[in-house]
């Protein structure tokens, strides 16, 4: 049973507090916090360096960075603009440092006519796009002294194209020979807690659908050509996760219970793999499989895609 258990989250955050919760230590996989109080912002880096690591977290080596900030789900335009100077500066982090003017293609990834998937999409909308001007009339003509070239894709999902996302984008890659490629796309969270309210970079590229077990081709250096920088906000929880939690609060109010103390004592020996898969036993087959999400998905994913996309056109010089 334990062998099985795997946790859904799409999270390196999460992978990784999952083996701390379990005193686990793991090589090569070094974790850094940074907590800003004032502005109520987190920020954890996940670093991968090696492949066992990599292969315990079942992530690619490389950098996770992770900006936990509750606010985000709340209209607070100014908030917004504190969070989207944030991303910048680690988005700069993680371009390559070799090029002095670069050429980038953002892939809105994900399903425009599913809300909660269609974050990629929503940013692509808002990004100011500049690689027509740029090629037409040279840099200057957006009366900026660095403007970087910025190109956008919303290829859809398979099941309209009938196309693998990857392959799309291969294609336009080939064509357009973009310095880097930034892939946005909705994720699913192991803490409904983080649901819109977390944002996660990375320079490992991305699985499209993972989060809810719909896994495509990877969009990576290695599968497109160039560097792939992802961007995601988890949307979705899993069913199980829920009633996980739930039942981490029923043990926890049993053992305050006189008749119903040894079943909380019980239920309490079992470690994390085991209640969870335990859960998924009981709620197989009416809710195994499906996701959540907040009921102000539709508001809020289109507040952080703006959120998104302004911190990809200051970054670009748009």
């Amino acid at each position: 049973m334990i062998e099985k258990y795997s946790i859904r989250t799409d999270l390196a955050l999460e992978q990784k507090e999952r083996f701390e919760a379990d005193n686990v230590e793991i090589p090569g996989v070094v974790l850094e916090e940074n907590y800003d109080e004032e502005r109520e912002i987190r920020v954890t880096t996940v670093r991968i360096t090696t492949e066992n690591g990599a292969r315990t977290m079942g992530k690619p080596v490389g950098n996770y960075i992770t900006l936990e900030a509750p606010k985000l789900a709340v209209p607070d335009e100014y908030y917004h603009r504190e969070v989207s100077e944030e991303m910048e500066c680690f988005l700069r982090q993680l371009l390559p440092a070799e090029k002095k003017d670069c050429s980038v293609l953002v892939a809105g990834l994900g399903n425009r006519q599913v809300t909660p998937d269609a974050l990629g999409p929503y940013v692509a909308d808002n990004l100011n796009i500049t690689r027509h001007i740029v090629k037409e009339y040279g840099k200057y003509a957006m009366g900026k002294d660095r403007v970087d070239p910025l190109s956008a894709i919303v290829p859809g999902v398979m099941g309209q194209t009938g196309m693998e996302t990857v392959e799309i984008i291969r294609g336009v890659v080939k064509e357009t020979k973009p310095d880097v490629v930034i892939a946005v796309d909705a994720l699913a969270a192991r803490n409904s807690k983080r649901l819109n309210r977390t944002i996660q970079l990375s320079d490992t590229g991305i699985n499209p659908g993972s989060g809810v077990g719909n896994h495509r081709n990877a969009i990576t250096k290695e599968t497109v050509g160039v560097p792939v920088i992802a961007i995601g906000v988890p949307t979705v929880v899993d069913a199980a996760t829920i009633v996980s939690d739930a039942m981490e609060s029923l043990i926890r109010a049993m053992e305050t219970s006189d008749t119903l103390r040894g079943v909380g004592v019980v239920l309490q020996g079992y470690n994390a793999a085991e209640k969870y898969e335990l859960v998924k036993e009981l709620i197989a087959p009416h809710l195994n499989g499906m996701f959540v999400t907040p009921k102000d998905v539709d508001e809020t994913v289109k507040r952080i895609s703006y959120t998104i996309s302004e911190a990809l056109n200051h970054l670009f010089g748009s």
